[in-house]
């Protein structure tokens, strides 16, 4: 689901509302066949996702569900389950090793579940969000779909602030329907506003130098470039990869 938090499918959605990654119970409508579990309560044997109707919806899943990808809430937070080993021990119980990313500050822990056990699904959703403004400490997006502003601190952006430009659209994450984490696209092109005067001629990538560009930002570049170049940069390493024509 993007564009749209599964609390605002809940209260006013258009339409049937689907809560995601279940399988089997795609609507509401058909949840209403499973059991229903107050908040923290769970159904042992069951590997239906459940929910509780009477207070706050909330979808439950199971170590049978459990598999790379998931998104699921501990302790209050969103981890992304990023692996997930099962292992059947000579006696006893199943069990089912866990590697978990925390989605707001990126750090991975290692979890072990036995069988039967339970995590609360995380309301995560990712939606395209337009970079408007930054005021001080405060960056101001803009949700494509639904015009909706919202703002992130600078911890929040980290080091991608190097890379936003008025307008660029990037990737927002929501937890809960508040904003964790913004990425830029892969590749940008920023304009070189300062550095050194390039050697004429000289067409080495293997030696540069400082350039600050529109952002405010620098980067390493070639010696050849220039104020007043465009340059690709590739936001997943922080490194140049070419001189762009305008």
């Amino acid at each position: 689901m993007t564009g749209r938090s599964i609390a605002a499918e809940r209260h006013g959605g258009a339409g049937t509302p689907v809560f995601p990654d279940v399988r089997g119970l795609a609507t509401i409508g058909a949840a209403r066949g499973g059991t229903l579990f107050p908040r923290g309560q769970t159904d042992r044997t069951s590997s239906e996702l459940t929910w509780n109707w009477e207070n706050d919806t909330v979808a439950v899943y199971k170590t049978s569900e459990f598999r790379k990808g998931l998104k699921v809430q501990i302790d209050g937070e969103p981890y992304l389950m990023i692996e997930m080993n099962f292992v059947k021990p000579g006696k006893g119980n199943a069990l089912y090793k866990c590697k978990l990313r925390n989605l707001i500050r990126n750090t991975v822990i290692d979890r072990t579940y036995k069988g039967g056990d339970s995590l609360e699904a995380a309301d995560v959703e990712e939606t395209e969000a337009q970079f408007l403004y930054r005021q001080g400490d405060t960056f101001v997006f803009m949700d494509s779909k639904t015009f909706e502003q919202y703002e992130l601190s600078a911890d929040q952006v980290g080091d991608n602030w190097k890379y936003l430009k008025d307008g660029m659209v990037c990737n927002m994450v929501l937890f809960n329907g508040n904003p964790i984490t913004v990425t830029p696209p892969n590749h940008v092109v920023l304009k070189v506003e300062y550095c050194e005067p390039g050697a004429k001629g000289d067409t080495a990538t293997n030696v540069t130098k400082p350039v600050k560009v529109e952002t405010g930002a620098e980067f390493p570049a070639p010696i050849f470039i220039n104020m007043g170049d465009l340059i690709k940069i590739d936001t997943r390493t922080g490194e140049y990869v070419e001189r762009v024509k305008s």
